[in-house]
């Protein structure tokens, strides 16, 4: 897809991978709908990209998609401010601190899989009717290493992300023949501020895959053409 000038929706746009993201989808022309729960450091990456880009359309929203009325309330302000939108970048995502399961506060689960799979599956859903109106759209969806491996300590995270995959199996098999392509990205560690943002604080981050990086292959899979489509990454360190 030729994204100059196409309406991007990035989730967990204010850090990390999400944030990379969005700086190299900005510089290639894109018009994006930035989401995320830091409203901080989703409003200083707007004024940021809005600054170095003025022709391009940058909006910020606030949201937490575990609150399905921000979800539903968010989708309809991006409808109303971009009329249409061509990719869905699932990209926020929660760390669980290596435990084991009985180790786990039930709130912690409970926020991990709402974060990681419900409320994605519930923003797709809402985003879906209006992608399936354009002559060609994409849905990305972000797991993990995690998502395709079951590892140790892992229970609550490796849930929510299976769940991911198994979720963007099914949306390739539901979507084939459509004007809409879907992708999944399965990296393992890399270096932003998920652990920390679960006191987890002893990962070896400097070993770990740079999220520009990351970045760079996600915007190299949304720019290939339909029969060259890359429907699946898989990242190690």
């Amino acid at each position: 897809m030729d994204i100059k000038n196409k309406n991007i929706v990035v989730t967990g746009a204010s850090d990390g991978l999400g944030r990379c993201t969005a700086l190299k989808l900005a510089a290639a022309g894109s018009n994006l709908a930035l989401l995320s729960r830091n409203q901080e450091k989703l409003i200083q990456l707007q004024q940021e990209l809005s600054t170095q880009y003025p022709q391009q359309k940058f909006i910020a929203y606030p949201f937490d998609l575990c609150q399905l009325d921000q979800i539903k309330n968010t989708v309809q302000k991006i409808l109303a401010d971009f009329k249409n939108v061509h990719i869905l970048l699932n990209i926020a995502g929660i760390w669980q601190k290596l435990s084991q399961l009985e180790e786990i506060d039930p709130n912690t689960i409970q926020n991990i899989i709402q974060t990681n799979l419900i409320g994605l599956i519930q923003i797709t859903n809402l985003l879906l009717p209006n992608l399936k109106q354009q002559s060609e759209a994409i849905i990305f969806n972000d797991s993990s290493s995690s998502g395709i491996m079951a590892r140790p300590e892992q229970s609550v995270y490796c849930a929510s992300k299976f769940g991911v995959y198994g979720f963007t199996e099914v949306l390739k098999l539901d979507l084939k023949g459509t004007n809409i392509r879907v992708a999944g990205l399965y990296q393992g560690g890399t270096n932003t501020q998920l652990f920390s943002k679960a006191n987890e604080l002893d990962k070896p981050l400097d070993n770990f895959t740079d999220p520009a990086d990351l970045a760079d292959i996600i915007v190299f899979m949304l720019t290939r053409p339909p029969k060259l489509w890359i429907h699946d990454i898989r990242i190690t360190y």
